[in-house]
């Protein structure tokens, strides 16, 4: 009986043990453990196997000298503008000119009544060769003793006055006269002959058109690629298209936009462009070396850069960021690009930085319908 009660409780301490070896869960964990260290070389293995060499079309980059094209509103302004007033208060007395007429430097345009302002002149004359005549006769005086000197420094100064009255004399009457200070087009005209004009009142304005300005702002960005000699081309309301050069660039911006004025001398001899026309102006910058690729080349980075993707000499993928130097009916004109590189034109948008790629070069097709889309084509 004894016996039989031992092997009873040891079957039953066996069960006891089993059980609580179970509820550990320490036997599953020899079989998880190397389930786990099997997964990172059977997960390598299967990306590896679920990501072949994509094949990429490429085309070598074609490389250009191209002047980066700045374009900009303006308007069209006279390289030299006056204003004519009159300097004394008179009567209108001669109006030579005609309005819209051309002028030389230092033509007569308006002219008013002397009104004893020439016989103010010629009394002054008259008094200047007296006083000239009494200086002489003194001088001889003195010479010979018989003056002393005190007078005849008296002479001197009455000859002295007599030069300033007749000087303010000849200033008086030229004020009657209003001449053009530089050759040019009479573009205002406001003296009739017999009005009365006060003194200070505008009576003509003279325009030189030769050469005419186109004037514009450029922005700071653009602001360093120009400079005084670059090529521009004007293109004006009415459809005319003219070339010109820089002349002028501010170096201090506008306070509100922040931009900087720029001036186009436009050659003018016959006056056939006038001031005050709408213009677009063209400006052309310092030729650079630069690559012409169709817009749908261009992608974004991981970093929203905007660039394009090319294939090193070992496969690998490289994004390049641009800069648009220009953008053309044949295509986007772009410098950063390498001259070695090739350019992935078809299967960018697949394929990421650093990844290995088997590139083929663009089929004819593929070219063909690139250059329809540079160029606005529906190929």
């Amino acid at each position: 009986m004894a016996k039989y009660r031992f092997h009873k409780i040891a079957a039953i301490a066996v069960l006891i043990g089993t059980a609580a070896w179970v509820a550990t869960g320490e036997f599953s964990s020899v079989g998880s453990a190397a389930s786990e260290e099997a997964k990172p070389a059977a997960s390598a293995a299967a990306e590896t196997a679920a990501a072949p060499v994509r094949t990429v079309a490429v085309i070598d980059a074609p490389r250009i000298t191209h002047s980066r094209a700045i374009r900009v509103s303006g308007y069209t302004d006279a390289d030299k503008r006056a204003t004519l007033a009159t300097r004394a208060a008179g009567i209108v007395e001669e109006v030579p000119v005609k309005l819209g007429s051309r002028v030389e430097a230092g033509a007569l345009v308006v002219k008013l009544e002397a009104e004893g302002k020439q016989a103010a002149v010629d009394t002054a004359r008259q008094l200047l060769a007296q006083r000239e005549a009494e200086l002489a006769a003194a001088e001889r005086l003195a010479q010979s003793g018989s003056l002393p000197k005190l007078q005849l420094d008296t002479a001197r100064s009455a000859l002295a006055a007599a030069k300033s009255q007749l000087e303010a004399a000849l200033a008086d009457l030229a004020r009657i006269e209003l001449r053009a200070p530089f050759a040019g087009v009479v573009d205002k005209l406001d003296a009739e002959l017999g009005s009365s004009l006060p003194q200070g009142a505008q009576v003509a304005t003279i325009l030189n058109l030769d050469p005419v300005l186109a004037k514009g702002e450029v922005s700071e960005r653009d602001l360093a690629h120009i400079q005084t000699g670059n090529e521009a081309s004007v293109r004006l309301v009415n459809g005319q298209e003219v070339e010109g050069q820089v002349r002028y660039i501010s170096r201090d911006a506008t306070p509100a936009t922040r931009t900087y004025r720029v001036e186009v001398a436009i050659p003018n001899p016959q006056g056939a462009i006038p001031a005050g026309m709408t213009a677009e102006i063209t400006l052309r910058a310092e030729p650079v070396e630069a690559t012409v690729l169709p817009r749908s080349v261009v992608t974004l980075s991981a970093e929203g850069d905007l660039g394009v993707r090319v294939v090193d000499a070992s496969n690998k993928v490289v994004f390049y960021p641009i800069d648009i130097v220009d953008d053309t009916p044949k295509g986007l004109v772009l410098g950063g690009i390498p001259a070695d590189v090739r350019i992935i034109v078809a299967g960018q948008e697949l394929i990421s930085e650093g990844d290995i790629v088997n590139p083929v070069e663009a089929d004819p097709e593929t070219i063909k319908k690139l250059a329809g889309e540079a160029t606005g084509g529906t190929n």
